[in-house]
């Protein structure tokens, strides 16, 4: 009777075991992912809830449009045609895009210039035929208008002849809050999604803990130089390392010009990470602070708001703004991590 009783017993402890760990699985929150590629990049998904199948999707769709709008290599979008016919009636998205380029245009003092691309054309970074343009080719090219020659009335823009917008500098960063907030939308508290160069954490992960995400080492593009952990924030990358091709003569040109010479930015700057709730403010900001350079960039830093930056340079230094104290980790011992305030 008593060998009975223990075994009954056992056998109930062990059904109840299994029948916790069923409710723990019921329990973890249904996990969706989707990539696709689009903005000349591979963009991936990651939305947890019940809401994950139908907010991705969403997300997908405000992309799809976005690029369909704004790519300068699809003759059909609304920029393609402006840059062809030089006066086009933009949509009320394409035209908030924009406004939001020209602003950040007129904040760094033109560092970032979305006007630059018949320039990025000249070298070749679109259709990957390079070539090394020379000075009088690009001072032809420059003297055709910057963004302060970019008119608009009501929602017709004019450009001055010889020039032409690109609003990738922009784009991925705007795209990736208006997906945050397509998620939104559509239920999703938790998400996080990769454009490139662009991160953009929606939230925090399911279990209440930060997001983490590895900032590249320029030096060794397989391997982080630190981790990041972030909530609701946009993180983008600009680095030298990121586009780039050798010249006849051995000369490494990147795809981050000077909109003063046309010519690929030379400094102490090996990558300007930015770190912003506002995802379209990151992503200019980021190229805007490599033109920049150090001293430049943290002078920025120090007049504006709205952001945290991390610089990396060629003498091994990663130079890191006060409000990334908590956010930082993980930091390479190749490094020697300095903070600015």
């Amino acid at each position: 009777m008593r060998w009975t009783s223990m075994k009954w017993m056992r056998k109930t402890a062990l059904a109840a075991l299994l029948s916790a760990l069923l409710i723990l699985a019921g329990c973890a929150p249904r996990e969706a992912s989707r990539t696709l590629f689009a903005m000349d990049t591979a963009v991936t998904m990651t939305a947890y809830g019940d809401a994950a199948e139908a907010g991705l999707a969403a997300a997908g769709d405000v992309l799809t449009d976005l690029e369909a709008r704004l790519s300068v290599t699809r003759a059909d979008s609304e920029i393609a045609r402006l840059n062809e016919r030089g006066a086009e009636t933009l949509s009320d998205t394409a035209l908030a895009v924009l406004s939001r380029a020209l602003s950040a245009a007129e904040a760094t003092g033109g560092a970032f210039d979305p006007t630059v691309y018949p320039m990025v054309r000249a070298w070749g970074f679109f259709t990957k035929e390079y070539r090394v343009p020379d000075a009088g080719e690009l001072d032809s090219l420059r003297a055709a208008g910057t963004f302060r020659d970019v008119r608009a009335e009501g929602g017709t823009v004019t450009l001055a002849p010889g020039m032409a917008v690109d609003l990738g500098g922009i784009a991925k960063g705007y795209a990736a809050d208006a997906m945050a907030d397509a998620l939104g939308r559509a239920g999703v508290t938790s998400a996080i999604l990769s454009l490139g160069g662009n991160v953009r954490a929606l939230g925090e992960k399911p279990d209440g803990s930060a997001w983490r995400v590895g900032i590249r080492d320029p030096n060794k593009p397989d391997a982080n130089a630190a981790v990041a952990r972030i909530r609701d924030c946009s993180v983008v990358t600009s680095g030298s390392y990121q586009r780039f091709f050798t010249g006849e003569d051995g000369t490494v040109y990147h795809h981050i010009l000077d909109p003063e010479t046309g010519y690929p930015v030379q400094n102490e700057l090996l990558s300007v990470t930015v770190f912003s709730s506002d995802g379209a403010l990151a992503d200019a900001y980021a190229t805007a602070l490599f033109v920049m350079g150090k001293d430049g960039a943290l002078a920025f830093w120090r007049e504006q708001s709205g952001f945290e930056v991390l610089l990396m340079t060629k003498n091994g230094e990663m130079i890191a703004t006060e409000g990334l104290r908590d956010v930082l980790g993980d930091v390479s011992p190749d490094y020697t991590l300095v903070w600015a305030s």
